[in-house]
């Protein structure tokens, strides 16, 4: 198929009017560099996004309670009042879906007044009061030491559990912190472990410089008896929370009784619905980077056929005289189509070796400087390469599909008499 007077003929005719060639060429190659552009771009800012999320357990609501905005049961407009340990006990009975309940209180925050003294050094962070399914919820690599368990529940042990922040902060370079004490709120709590949370968003820094002690011990020294902050509520696999989530809150609304239409008392975050969104832009995204480099490659593959309709009509003599001397017309037609599939493959080639080396570069930058707020490691698969290949080879044949019909159709005694 590929001899070498035909592969002769195919560079000969190319290589005629190499401006033109590159010209053409270039179209072709623009369009899958910019798929490809288009596609790695995606691709960083969804890694980016979900690195974001880190490994915390997406199908998650937040629950807290806020003042009441309308009068129920003798009770009045305006009315704080907060969630019980009870109601943790409620929640797992009647939602079996439920994997995981965690009541949380909290003290301090990064903005705050400063509420953690070790020696002489003092600083201001959140203080949680948890139990240890947290850790399933919000995942953290413990660095040294260990977690809360339940014994500690149990026993409302006076430990703590500090972020690599805190520890940086509080203690000198090199000291062991296990075994040490720290004040909270004028509290002694031991440091039983260390942790280190994954983040690639500017709250990085913020999610080190936290502190995790028993809730049970955390009540107990700040006077907070059974109430509940707010809630981490994850549903198991098959079950979204956000289906989940309204009959959470109405039963809610029936404990503490809140009127049923009162869309404010109950404050929440839905984790899953927020995740379910990001998933719909990456869609979106891709579907858009799809389209517009789709568009702009098509583009070049119809340069493709008509240069080749021009190389067509400049060699009707030479097809005449051909078929004169009696060459088959596949053989022609088989001709004008491998030359349309060598530009359109070779130039794609270009376009996709240039599309690598500009991802390589921006990772290099990216590795060298540090990543960038929502985006990172920008990639394409193996799938969407071996893809645009097949629809290069696709697109050659289509491009060359009517300038060789049209090659076949010269008459022989018309091919001789043009000038």
């Amino acid at each position: 198929m590929f001899n070498r007077d035909r592969w002769k003929e195919i560079l000969e005719v190319l290589t005629t009017n190499w401006f033109r060639t590159v010209l053409t060429a270039f179209g072709v190659f623009w369009g899958i560099l910019i798929l490809i552009i288009l596609l790695s771009a995606g691709k960083g800012l969804e890694n980016g996004i979900r690195a974001d999320f880190g490994d915390i357990a997406t199908n998650t609501m937040f629950m807290w309670t806020r003042s009441t905005t309308k009068a129920y049961k003798g009770l009045p407009i305006g009315r704080r009042f907060n969630y019980k340990i009870e109601d943790v006990a409620t929640l797992r009975e009647k939602f079996p879906e439920l994997r995981y309940i965690s009541p949380r209180n909290q003290l301090g925050g990064f903005g705050g007044n400063n509420n953690v003294v070790r020696g002489l050094k003092v600083g201001a962070y959140n203080v949680y009061g948890d139990y240890p399914e947290i850790i399933m919820q919000e995942p953290m690599t413990i660095t040294s030491g260990r977690f809360l368990n339940q014994n500690d529940i149990n026993e409302k042990r006076k430990i703590a559990v500090i972020g690599t922040g805190v520890k940086n902060e509080l203690f000198d370079k090199g000291e062991d912190v296990l075994g040490t004490n720290i004040k909270i709120q004028g509290v002694n709590f031991m440091v039983i472990g260390t942790y280190k949370k994954k983040s690639n968003n500017g709250n990085g820094e913020e999610g080190q410089k936290e502190i995790y002690v028993p809730f049970t011990a955390f009540s107990q020294a700040f006077n907070r008896g059974n109430n509940v902050g707010w809630m981490a509520i994850t549903a198991k696999d098959g079950f979204p929370i956000t289906n989940l989530k309204q009959r959470i809150i109405n039963e809610m609304k029936t404990i503490h009784k809140v009127h049923p239409e009162d869309t404010r008392a109950v404050g929440f975050f839905d984790l899953y619905e927020e995740y379910n969104r990001v998933e719909s832009l990456f869609g979106a995204m891709s579907f858009i980077g799809y389209f517009v480099g789709i568009l702009v490659l098509l583009s070049g593959i119809i340069g493709v056929s008509n240069i080749m309709l021009i190389v067509v009509k400049e060699r009707t003599k030479e097809i005449g005289i051909r078929r004169a001397l009696g060459e088959d017309p596949w053989s022609i037609k088989k001709q004008i189509l491998l030359e349309s599939i060598f530009l359109t493959i070779i130039s794609g080639m270009a376009g996709i070796i240039v599309g690598a080396l500009f991802i390589y570069g921006v990772n290099a930058l990216l590795d060298a400087n540090g990543p960038v707020d929502m985006f990172m490691n920008p990639s394409v698969s193996l799938g969407v390469v071996v893809g645009a290949l097949m629809i290069l080879m696709i697109s050659g044949l289509l491009a060359g599909f009517i300038p060789a019909q049209s090659a076949i159709k010269v008459k022989p005694i018309d091919a001789l008499r043009t000038e």
